[in-house]
């Protein structure tokens, strides 16, 4: 993605701090091609993605893959929401096994791919069945090669996330949600001093209400219609009020003080692909049970109570669907 692109007018302007917190690049980027230009040609059956339902990053892997009819052409696994010292585990199997890998957890993946590797241990990755290795945990790629490399294997009439005619302008949207408030929530949230948190609040909030503005214009965030840009900023909409507003102390305002944020996000979440790939339970209990320093007693809270079902309206606006 393209970082030098100007941002709108609206979004934080080039003086804004440069952010502390920063989720790592991805140390496995190798492709899956459709022309078999890489080690990695595409096949049916031979890749595995490894997700996590309460995972950001994984959410977004999760509905293109829905969305695009991949999962006969994809295998998946799920880990447990919780992480703790030994990193991502298998335990929603019935054996608490990868059934693709037969290991325990997602490190030692990693560790067959890499004895010496010493990075993190992240969601999501793809798995390449034959060659026993990871093949990408660059989470900034593994859609997008979802998008173009697979497009024979798409079913028939699913959108187009990545038309060419529009990447410029979704990967500048995309930079700019991912600095301000994919990872803004975390430079939030994670904050060690006064300043860093205000910095990052005020730019989440500064990026939230140029969305909002843009929103009463348009149903979706790039052209008319349904893109990798919505994709990527849906699953931080999905966990705000639930997680980022409390935990993190993004608290200046909730998603559903946003009249066509809220709208917007409802709209895209009654779709198949959003819904039944957002699971509330794993988020909470994965938020509240893994970041100790942040909540000591692990307590899970019960609500708050959102019904993501009311009637949005979006339809209204104009757009191809």
């Amino acid at each position: 993605m393209p970082e030098s692109t100007v941002p709108p007018i609206g979004f934080p302007p080039a003086g804004t701090p440069a952010p502390r917190y920063r989720r790592e690049p991805g140390r496995f980027t190798d492709r899956i091609t459709a022309d078999g230009s890489s080690s990695f040609p595409v096949q049916p059956g031979r890749y595995q993605l490894y997700a996590s339902l309460a995972c950001p990053w994984s959410h977004r892997a999760l509905i293109v893959r829905r969305l695009l009819g991949l999962e006969q052409m994809i295998g998946l696994t799920v880990t447990d929401p919780i992480r703790d010292e030994r990193g991502w585990r298998f335990s929603l199997s019935p054996d608490g096994r990868d059934p693709a890998t037969g290991m325990r957890f997602l490190a030692e993946l990693y560790e067959m791919t890499d004895v010496a590797y010493t990075g993190a241990i992240s969601l999501p990755c793809v798995w390449d069945r034959a060659t026993r290795r990871i093949v990408s945990n660059d989470f900034t790629q593994i859609t997008l090669m979802m998008e173009t490399a697979f497009g024979t294997y798409h079913r028939p009439g699913a959108p187009d996330l990545y038309p060419p005619e529009l990447r410029q302008q979704i990967d500048a949207v995309n930079t700019l949600v991912h600095v301000h408030v994919n990872e803004g929530v975390y430079r939030a949230g994670l904050a060690t001093t006064q300043e860093t948190y205000e910095a990052a609040y005020d730019a989440l909030f500064t990026t939230l209400d140029a969305l909002e503005e843009k929103l009463t214009r348009h149903r979706y965030l790039v052209g008319d219609r349904l893109t990798e840009a919505d994709i990527r900023l849906y699953p931080t909409l999905f966990r705000f009020d639930a997680v980022y507003y409390n935990l993190f102390k993004c608290n200046l305002r909730r998603l559903v003080d946003y009249p066509n944020l809220w709208a917007y996000a409802r709209d895209l979440y009654q779709r198949t692909g959003f819904h039944d790939t957002s699971d509330m339970d794993h988020v909470k209990r994965h938020y509240h049970q893994t970041y100790d320093t942040l909540n000591p007693s692990r307590i899970v809270p019960k609500g708050p109570y959102a019904e993501w079902h009311a009637p949005h309206f979006r339809d209204r606006l104009p757009s191809r669907t």
